[in-house]
């Protein structure tokens, strides 16, 4: 059994899908399908074609051309090393019988948002503006994380949604403290944290606008215009940012922001990340010709 961790840099890593370590349980635990970005339609618990006996996936490097850029914008946060090497020891889907094959599988799945949520908590804890509330998050995070660590059956048990709602005053604290410095306000007002209508920032243009300390969880921002916008401060958590062009755009200051996120966005080498994300592949340059549609007014 795993030990907790004890360190920030632990933590973090903790919290980092770590292929090299995972017997490849996203690319058989999972279903997907041709409408989400794959291939092929593919049952749970059956192994993706590409997924070859090394737990390595053959066409890695081709992903986006092959038809799977749905494998681009996927990130376990963590689960499924935590899963192969501590729930099970080491051991493959590969080795086990039919029934412990399944037992991986459903645990995986149990896992993820518990790993999710240790994400949220991490990133929380990373942030010099939420100290109000860090021994809090800390308390939830060491909390958490003793849930994951927990055999299987222990995992199968575990009420996550209460969990998550136990975890969500405190991950919006941090949320509330960070977009107030971003804003330049001494604390958070209530009327800040906007509900962001969905539809509406649909495609939306919002190229070089201000959007530092915006509330934006759970905005559909898909193909939106946001070059050389300043989300400095910005919840972006669960955004949908497919194919919004990033362009430019100041994103390092950005709270709640993931790697699968910016995969699933366009960008350039000029768009600013966080230190821990990576510039993907496809971003080849700002794409242009977009006639500007509406103002978000913060």
């Amino acid at each position: 059994m795993a030990e907790p961790t004890t360190n920030e840099s632990d933590r973090s890593r903790s919290v980092r899908a770590d292929c090299a370590s995972c017997a490849g349980l996203c690319c058989v635990s999972l279903a997907f399908g041709t409408e989400s970005g794959f291939g092929y339609d593919k049952p749970a618990g059956e192994p993706c074609v590409n997924l070859q006996a090394d737990h390595r996936c053959g066409i890695h490097a081709e992903l986006r051309p092959r038809g799977f850029s749905g494998c681009t914008v996927f990130d376990c946060q963590g689960t499924g090393q935590k899963v192969t090497q501590h729930t099970f020891g080491g051991r493959s889907w590969q080795d086990a019988d039919a029934a412990e094959r399944e037992l991986m599988f459903v645990t995986f799945q149990v896992m993820r948002p518990l790993q999710d949520l240790l994400w949220l908590l991490d990133e929380a804890l990373g942030r010099p503006e939420a100290r109000p509330v860090h021994a809090e998050l800390e308390a939830l995070f060491v909390e958490t994380e003793a849930m994951t660590l927990r055999d299987a059956d222990g995992v199968l048990g575990t009420d996550v949604q209460a969990q998550r709602r136990r975890a969500q005053a405190a991950v919006d604290r941090a949320s509330e403290l960070v977009r107030a410095q971003a804003r330049g306000r001494r604390r958070p007002s209530r009327a800040a944290k906007r509900a962001v209508p969905d539809a509406s920032l649909l495609g939306a243009d919002l190229a070089e606008q201000d959007l530092r300390g915006v509330d934006l969880s759970g905005a559909l921002l898909i193909q939106a215009d946001l070059r050389e916008a300043d989300l400095g401060g910005a919840d972006l958590r669960a955004a949908d940012l497919r194919d919004a062009d990033l362009s430019g755009a100041h994103l390092a200051g950005a709270l709640y922001l993931t790697q699968f996120q910016v995969n699933s966005a366009e960008g350039d080498e000029h768009t600013e990340l966080p230190p821990r994300l990576t510039r993907p592949d496809h971003w080849t340059g700002p794409r242009e010709g977009r006639r500007r549609l509406t103002l978000l007014q913060v």
